[in-house]
Formats: structure tokens, sequence, C-alpha cells
């Protein structure tokens, strides 16, 4: 079996469906995970590794040892501290007798009473993978089957060992030390005792195996001096993301508001552009407009000098008028039948004809008429310029025309 599915065997089984405190172990070993990436000193920095103090009684010696990443460091040993049996406890001191020993910041780590690999008694087994996540009640019914004792009459608990690649089951390792040789030791360490957060067991190379056989009812629970910071930097660092988070959504709706009303701005401007653009293409097709209405009848200039060329010298006009394209004259003269002979053939109009009766004026002795006719459409390229027409020159008389 390899070493990372070695050490992902015992996470891999509390991330297995319906194992209780799933989340738990993974956010143990998540962190744990990364804090491997940060350098010894920054992890103990932040009190990511602190450490433990190893009680080692041997004799009439009391030994401390210091156990910190994977390292066992011998601190300091204490004569005469020890030597008492079980049976005979002494009156000691309530203080601390390692607290002048050791420098403030090692004393304050948890205290575990270290024992010799010979007081432990250690089975392998082979467990299923959803017993990881309880695997010391699950191992407690395992005892009277592999040792000679009862489950009252040891310490124990079980490691993982590793997962099995065939059925995914665990291999787990018992670890059972009777309690007749604890309690010697216990009563030994005198004050100290009621301060173990718990009770490791050394292996064969002399490095503890990472158990922990006290009870966790007797476990001395340690409280972390970094924790009221922790707790409050925690909050801090909280309150900080909130205003972070607070402060972007201000800028976002800032930045918003500014856009909406570049916006509005904008199409503000679009719309006064819109507005003028759609004047200009009125004024436009209102001058295409005339342009093709002028272009499609002549100027009223010609026709009056059309008419002047036509008329006789005794005809008079009262009004003309030109409405659309419709020509319409009413005046005097003494050749009024005559009238509509003259005025054909032109290429400004056409259809000349009477409307009504001719009317004899006895003031002036010649007839009133009332003559209409239809301005001819010009052809395209004849509304720049016009010959004049080839008919005789009459004199015009509108001006002297009677009213």
């Amino acid at each position: 079996m390899t070493p990372l599915r070695n050490r992902l065997g015992p996470i891999g089984a509390r991330l297995r469906p319906g194992a209780g405190g799933a989340l738990r172990g993974f956010l143990a070993w998540w962190g744990a995970a990364l804090a491997s990436w940060l350098p010894p000193s920054v992890r103990h920095a932040l009190g990511m590794e602190r450490g433990r103090l190893l009680l080692h009684v041997d004799g009439d010696e009391l030994t401390v040892r210091l156990h910190q990443a994977g390292a066992v460091t011998d601190l300091a040993t204490v004569p005469g501290l020890v030597g008492v049996s079980a049976m005979d406890p002494i009156d000691v001191p309530a203080s601390d007798p390692l607290a002048s020993l050791l420098a403030p910041r090692v004393a304050e780590l948890p205290r575990w009473l270290f024992l010799p690999a010979a007081s432990a008694l250690r089975r392998r087994m082979v467990m299923p993978a959803a017993a990881a996540e309880r695997l010391r009640d699950v191992v407690g019914f395992e005892i009277d089957r592999q040792t000679p004792f009862a489950p009252a009459d040891v310490a124990y608990d079980a490691r993982v060992l590793g997962r099995r690649d065939s059925d995914g089951q665990l291999d787990v390792e018992l670890v059972a030390v009777p309690r007749n040789a604890i309690t010697p030791q216990t009563h030994a360490l005198g004050p100290l005792a009621a301060g173990l957060a718990g009770v490791d067991v050394a292996g064969a190379d002399g490095a503890p195996l990472g158990v922990n056989l006290l009870a966790p009812a007797d476990r001395h629970r340690h409280r972390d001096p970094w924790r009221s910071w922790n707790l409050a930097l925690a909050g801090l660092a909280l309150v900080a993301c909130a205003l972070m988070l607070w402060q972007v959504l201000q800028n976002r709706r800032a930045a918003a508001d500014a856009f909406e009303r570049q916006i509005a701005g904008q199409a503000e401007a679009g719309r006064r552009a819109a507005a003028a653009r759609q004047q200009l293409n009125s004024l436009v097709a209102g001058q295409a407009f005339l342009d093709r209405a002028r272009a499609e009848r002549p100027v009223a200039v010609e026709v009056i000098d059309e008419l002047a060329r036509r008329l006789p010298d005794g005809t008079y006009l009262e009004k003309l008028s030109i409405e659309g394209q419709r020509l319409m004259l009413i005046g005097l003269s003494n050749e009024a039948a005559a009238l509509v002979g003259r005025l054909q053939g032109s290429e400004l109009w056409r259809s000349p004809a009477l409307a009504g009766a001719l009317q004899p004026d006895p003031a002036s002795g010649r007839d009133r008429f009332t003559l209409t006719a239809e301005l001819a459409p010009l052809e395209p390229a004849a509304g720049a310029a016009r010959p004049p027409t080839n008919t005789p020159a009459t004199e015009s008389t509108d001006a002297a025309a009677p009213r």
C-alpha cells in the first residue's frame, strides 16, 4: 500500500456517506494539510504545532521531554519527585514543580504520561471503514477477544494503520495497558497527575505511537492561551470581510448610478440629435416636394408673360388666379369670343374655355368674361429654361385693369 493511500485511508472512511462527524473530520484533515505547507517557524508562531510535554517516570527520576513537529527532545530531569508507590501516597504541595524548571511558553504545553513500550499490549485487527469515526468505542468490544484482560482492567486506544486496497477495510492496531501498570506512575507524579491530557506509549523506535490511553472523561482540557485572541481576530476578520463586501457593494452601486447618469445624458443628446435629424428630414422632404411641384408646372412669371403676348390690346384683366393646376382669368374684352382661339396652342396650358356666358358691360362697351384653363405639366428637362412662344407680341394691361 502506498504512503499516500495510508494517509488518505482514515479520511476516506470519515467522508463516507452516513458517517457521523464527516464534516468535522474533513475540516481537521484539511486544516492539517494546509498547515503542512507552511514553514515550521510559521506554524510554531501561529500555534499550529505547539507540541506537548512527555513525562516519563524512570525509577526515582522524572524525565521531561518535548514532542514537537515529530521530534522528541529531552528538556529536564527531576530527581526525588517520584519513587513513591501506589500503596504509599504522599502529600505533595499543590504547586507546579515544573514551572520553575521550564520556560513559561513550554510549561503551558499539554502534559502526557509517556509509558515504555514493554508496558503495552498491541494487537492488529481489521475493521470496516465505517468504524473510523468511533474507533475507540468499537475496539472496546474486542478487548475480551484480543487481550487476556477485561475492558475495565485496561486503559486502551486504537489507531488506524492504513486501508486495504482489496476490500477498503481498515488495518487497526489496538494498544492496551493494564491499569495496575499506570496507577503507580500517576501516583508517582503527585500534583502533575491531575493535569495530564493523555497517556501515550513508546513505539519500537522510542517515538510516541500517537494514542491516548486516558479515558475521555479523565483528560485535562488544556486552555489555549491564544484562544481569546484567535476568537477576537476571527471576529475582527469577519467584520472586516463584511465591511469589505459592503464597500464593494457600495462601489458597484455608485458605478451603476454613474453609468446610469451617463447613459441618461447620452440618451438625451441622442433624442435631441434624433429630433434635429427628423426636422432636417422634414425640411429636405418639404423642399423636395416644392421643387417637384415647381418643376411640374410653369412659374407664374412665364404664365403672365405668355398671357401678355396672346391677349389682344382691347382686353383688360380684373383677376388672374392660379390654384394648383387650374388657371382662371376674369376681365373685359371687346374680342371676348375670340379669346379661346388666341389662348389655344400654348405649351404652358391646355383646354382653355369660357366659364359661363359673356356679359355685356354698358360702362365700357365690352363683354365681361370668365375663362379657365389647365396648366400643362412640364417635361423634366424643360423646367430650367423655356424658349418664348412664337406668337405676336401683346401688351399687358393688368396694371390698368379696372377694379
